[in-house]
């Protein structure tokens, strides 16, 4: 294995090549009960998947683990994308629950290059859900779909008893079309490739976190719930086959996402530090409580992965798009090591920037 010394030192090609042999082997999943980790969307939600579930399941869809998978009927490729919204509290700062169930499912099949056109929903209430707040959640679900420009088109209600819920749980299936512009995949990172932010981190696990009324902190951060098809239309008109990939930054937050394509890829990534934008008010809360924000949940952004001709416009077209107009290039993809992110520190050093084992933030999105 070969690396350029002059950026990375011995004891650093020492270190890293331990890692990079330990993350080469295969996930096998070892554990004799599920705990919260394993749906955080870290180091044991990966093993779940990997070492359980895709073995299991197999299929060369699944196998890409992509937001969506993609499969072709009559020359047309028709995404498919399904997921599950536990969250408490059902409503906060910036949204609910049923925003969520809708511009999280749109936003999968989204930033897998296809234009959300439909979706299905299954409601679970708990016994003594209040109508008022079933009523709340539905015209919720109603007008963010009718923004999202998305129509419901089945569904089913379940009914648990009380105390088996946290009120509502929410599943919802998408339908999207794949988009003429986009040619994506994990598998088309390269070197060189620019790694584009469409806005600040954090801010929607940290809105949940201080609705939750858990911890002495009081400061003004909304959720950034939103559909992220505007941004990949924009990126996609600007950058066309020179967009190599893109990811929401979902459970386990920006960081999650690069360690997951990194790996996948058999690249590098090198981050940036002081390019990430962060809301002052994340910031400051997120430190206050020893929590990274790169490692924080966001329901409206996503991280694409340009050609370095196309990084420039695709940044400008990002910028117009309402939600991310602090979208930054934060960084690069490199060649060695292979499958680890990399953070440039704003002390001038480098750091890892690994999968967390759990989430910080339980029951975010």
């Amino acid at each position: 294995m070969t690396r350029d010394s002059s950026v990375i030192s011995q004891r650093e090609q020492t270190v890293l090549g331990i890692i990079e042999t330990a993350r080469g082997k295969r996930a096998k999943f070892r554990d004799e009960h599920i705990n919260m980790a394993h749906g955080a969307g870290g180091k044991a939600t990966q093993t779940l998947i990997e070492g359980m579930l895709l073995p299991a399941l197999g299929g060369e869809a699944l196998a890409e683990l992509g937001d969506a998978g993609v499969i072709e009927l009559d020359g047309l490729g028709v995404a498919l994308s399904t997921d599950s919204y536990v969250v408490r509290p059902l409503r906060f700062p910036g949204g609910s629950i049923g925003e969520l169930a809708v511009n999280g499912t749109v936003n999968d099949l989204a930033v897998s290059g296809a234009r959300p056109l439909a979706l299905s929903l299954a409601l679970i209430l708990e016994e003594g859900l209040s109508a008022a707040a079933l009523r709340d959640e539905v015209a919720a679900i109603a007008q963010t779909a009718r923004v999202a420009g998305v129509e419901v088109i089945a569904g089913d209600t379940k009914v648990v008893e009380r105390g088996h819920a946290d009120g509502m749980y929410i599943s919802t299936t998408g339908f999207g079309v794949r988009d003429g512009r986009a040619a994506m995949s994990p598998a088309a990172l390269r070197p060189g490739d620019r790694i584009l932010l469409s806005g600040g981190v954090g801010e929607h696990g940290t809105a949940i976190m201080l609705a939750r009324g858990e911890f002495d902190l009081d400061a003004e951060i909304e959720s950034d719930t939103r559909s992220l098809w505007p941004a990949v239309d924009a990126l996609l008109d600007a950058a066309g086959p020179q967009l190599h990939c893109m990811r929401d930054a979902t459970r386990g937050g920006v960081a999650s996402v690069l360690n997951e394509l990194a790996r996948a890829s058999s690249v590098s990534m090198l981050v940036r530090e002081s390019a990430i934008p962060v809301n002052p008010v994340v910031a400051g809360a997120t430190e206050i409580l020893g929590i990274d924000p790169l490692y924080v949940a966001n329901e409206g952004k996503l991280v694409a992965f340009v050609e370095p001709s196309a990084a420039e416009r695709a940044l400008e077209a990002l910028r117009t798009v309402p939600g991310c107009e602090l979208a930054a290039e934060i960084g690069e993809v490199r060649r060695e090591p292979p499958g680890m992110v990399l953070v440039q520190t704003g002390f001038g050093g480098r750091r890892v920037m690994d999968q967390l084992v759990g989430d910080p933030l339980p029951r975010i999105c």
